[in-house]
């Protein structure tokens, strides 16, 4: 499955938890497999974590704030050039696939 979601795009929750809604923030990591994405600073959880050893190393016990996966329906790509949260058409040039913003045309990196 192609996504027009990528890894360090910013993107806008549109909707989902009213908490989240509106909110936007840099894609951590993509889940193709599953059709969702982490979005930095969304979608927050609350875990308890207990001392770990592993490897030499100790991870602290506390409570931690995680950011879990969010259904890629979820959220919209937000254009660089004209700051708004946008659809994205593709196309191919030289072998390349390009994405394009739908409402000023412009060429997202």
């Amino acid at each position: 499955m192609k996504l027009k979601i990528r890894k360090g795009d910013t993107v806008e929750v549109i909707s989902g938890r009213s908490v989240d809604k509106g909110k936007r923030g840099e894609v951590i990591r993509v889940l193709a497999d599953e059709g969702r994405v982490v979005v930095q600073g969304v979608n927050l959880r609350t875990k308890h974590q207990g001392q770990v050893q592993s490897q030499g190393r100790t991870v602290n016990p506390g409570i931690v704030k995680l950011e879990m996966p969010i259904d890629i329906s979820n959220v919209m790509l937000v254009c660089q050039k004209c700051g708004k949260a946008t659809r994205v058409s593709l196309s191919r040039e030289e072998g390349k696939v390009l994405r394009i913003c739908k409402k000023c045309e412009a060429l997202i990196e």
